[in-house]
């Protein structure tokens, strides 16, 4: 019972993020003259709830707990990053991972590439230590 509450309460609020951020197209970001004045609402819904979906999922379940922390998670991450540089790092991430040998490492030995993803690493440790209780 208590399983097909909480497939059913994800359900619901996947499909609302979804449907919702499909019908009103995406603002343009603007681009800040330094880094540290990073817009945080940039990230459009849909990303911050399957952000917060795969947390919660990750920390074990649906509670007010994890999903609070999780949404503080997220909201951390875009202080730090814009969602151009956030979407890149996961891209990069998923790719290197999904691909071994010479095949991954156009995806992992650029850069860029290693760059992004230390910064996304180091912004995910950050945000980790301060919105979850230990």
């Amino acid at each position: 019972m208590k399983n097909k509450y909480l497939i059913a309460v994800l359900g619901f609020c996947l499909s609302a993020a979804i449907t919702g951020c499909t019908t009103t197209p995406e603002k343009p970001v603007e681009q800040a003259a330094d880094k540290a004045s990073v817009l945080v609402n940039d990230y459009p819904t849909r990303d911050r709830v399957e952000y917060v979906l795969n947390c919660v999922a990750q920390h074990g379940g649906l509670t007010y707990i994890t999903q609070y922390a999780c949404g503080c998670k997220i909201d951390k991450i875009a202080e730090k990053m814009t969602f151009t540089d956030y979407e890149s790092a996961k891209t990069f991430t998923y790719l290197s991972k999904g691909q071994t040998g010479d095949a991954g490492a156009v995806f992992r030995d650029p850069a860029q590439s290693k760059d992004l993803r230390t910064r996304l690493k180091e912004a995910e440790a950050s945000a980790e230590k301060s919105c979850f209780v230990k």
